[in-house]
């Protein structure tokens, strides 16, 4: 049944990472997998995750921002209850630091993703209020 599980929403644009659907279960989280920021951003319209889990993929190229997640952190800055983990790679560590100066990043874990760093990160996101 919908809305007895809090919503969590991955988004999986690259991957590379082991699947975390599983331990998503298993908190008790309802898992909805999408493999774009277009499909979530869309997908945000119908429905608010308790959590989202993003990659933050840095692109030099962008020439009004500095990642994919930019535009889906706009969105979510209106529901500060959701909340939000982020993937990324070490090397890119400063340039994700600008974003979370801009908007509110529950955690971030470098990969390789630590499934018991991301676990307690799961757990807190529920316990914490907005």
């Amino acid at each position: 049944m919908t809305g007895q599980r809090p919503l969590l929403l991955a988004i999986i644009e690259l991957g590379g990472y082991p699947n975390f659907a599983p331990l998503y279960e298993r908190l008790g989280f309802e898992v909805v997998a999408l493999a774009s920021q277009r499909k979530a951003r869309s997908f945000l319209k119908e429905r608010l995750p308790a959590v989202v889990v993003a990659e933050y993929n840095f692109q030099s190229d962008f020439r009004d921002r500095s990642s994919n997640l930019e535009t889906l952190m706009a969105v979510l800055q209106r529901h500060p209850e959701a909340k939000v983990v982020v993937f990324y790679q070490a090397e890119h560590a400063v340039k994700l630091e600008g974003l979370r100066s801009r908007f509110a990043v529950h955690a971030a874990l470098t990969y390789p993703i630590d499934p018991a760093r991301l676990e307690e990160a799961l757990r807190a996101a529920v316990a914490t209020p907005a």
